[in-house]
């Protein structure tokens, strides 16, 4: 049985039921992707974030220091050095 119907409009466009909206925590601007199974498709919703996001999730604490573009270098040196050092 199916979870719930939507109707194509003459411009292809169909409305995601309030159910399914709710289930998979799609809001205005949500991205949804169409996928084929076999012998059926899936539409699920696409996890799709903003940069500020994104920023958030990585740096809860705040922005780090500013670093100059020699000491980013020098950091990359020294972190591939300590990774691929043989023994």
């Amino acid at each position: 049985m199916a979870l719930a119907r939507s109707k194509v409009t003459a411009q292809g466009q169909i409305s995601v039921p309030a159910v399914i909206r709710k289930r998979l925590g799609i809001t205005p601007g949500s991205i949804v992707e169409w996928d084929e199974d076999g012998e059926r498709i899936v539409v699920r919703h696409a996890a799709q974030f903003s940069s500020e996001e994104i920023h958030c999730a990585l740096f809860p604490n705040g922005a780090p220091e500013p670093r100059t573009a020699g000491e980013m270098k020098q950091g990359i040196r020294r972190r591939m050095r300590e990774r691929y050092a043989r023994d």
